[in-house]
């Protein structure tokens, strides 16, 4: 207690003469930090990785420097046709930063529409035969259109619209456009189908479920135990 008081005291009576030293000491430290991130920054740059200072700042992926500009730049223009031309018809959640959050304000939305009491309402997947946004002739009534889910571990067979064995040498398969359908639980009746999970990337998620995006339907004339021993699952990325 002695100690303290006497260091305050020392710093009450001559606080001029400490406060440029003090001063010097942080901006030289400021100056330190800076050009270590600046030189992280350009050997990331200089080696083709993605550099960390970016990584946080964007959705989590395993993709290269290049590749991760590329996606860069298709999130860019989303944004950018979003807020001049309003909602995509087809949205692509691989550029969204929370695809989860879309996902509940198209749930929360169809609530308020329907008066449906929020807490008993969920949604279900159907996969479309369009294979681009191009070929969907407009927003749908109900929930919304999405794209950009990778099948890992299973193929696709678009003609009896169903899960088929992977193919080989093909780890991983597109999917086509997917329409997301809010509906109340009580009402909901699946068959047929196996419940997928959706991950942001490959890495799928760690122990406390960070990584987790959805469970996605999909038909299959199989058993879904198989798919769940075959591994198999969804991605928002690929590398």
């Amino acid at each position: 207690m002695t100690q303290r008081t006497g260091r305050l005291g020392s710093s009450e009576q001559n606080p001029r003469s400490s406060q440029p030293q003090k001063l010097e000491q942080s901006r030289n430290q400021t100056s330190l930090e800076r050009f270590q991130q600046l030189d992280y920054l350009s050997s990331s740059l200089s080696s083709g990785f993605l550099p960390h200072a970016w990584r946080i700042l964007a959705p989590a992926t395993q993709k290269s420097l290049s590749a991760w500009m590329d996606h860069f730049k298709e999130r860019s223009k989303q944004y950018n046709d979003w807020i001049n031309d309003g909602e995509p018809h087809v949205m692509w959640l691989s550029g969204l930063h929370l695809p989860e959050a879309f996902i509940n304000a198209i749930v929360q939305e169809a609530c308020r529409k329907n008066k449906w009491p929020l807490d008993r309402s969920t949604f279900y997947t159907r996969v479309m035969e369009w294979t681009s946004p191009l070929e969907v002739p407009g927003k749908p009534s109900n929930g919304c259109y999405v794209r950009g889910l990778y099948l890992e571990g299973a193929s696709w067979d678009h003609e009896n619209m169903e899960l088929v064995p992977q193919e080989a040498k093909k780890l991983l398969s597109e999917l086509p456009i997917v329409h997301i359908l809010p509906i109340e639980a009580a009402a909901l009746r699946l068959q047929n189908t196996f419940t997928c999970p959706v991950y942001v990337t490959q890495e799928r998620c760690n122990k406390m479920g960070v990584g987790y995006v959805f469970s996605a339907n999909l038909e299959t004339s199989m058993h879904p135990s198989h798919w769940v021993l075959q591994g198999v699952a969804l991605s928002l990325n690929k590398a």
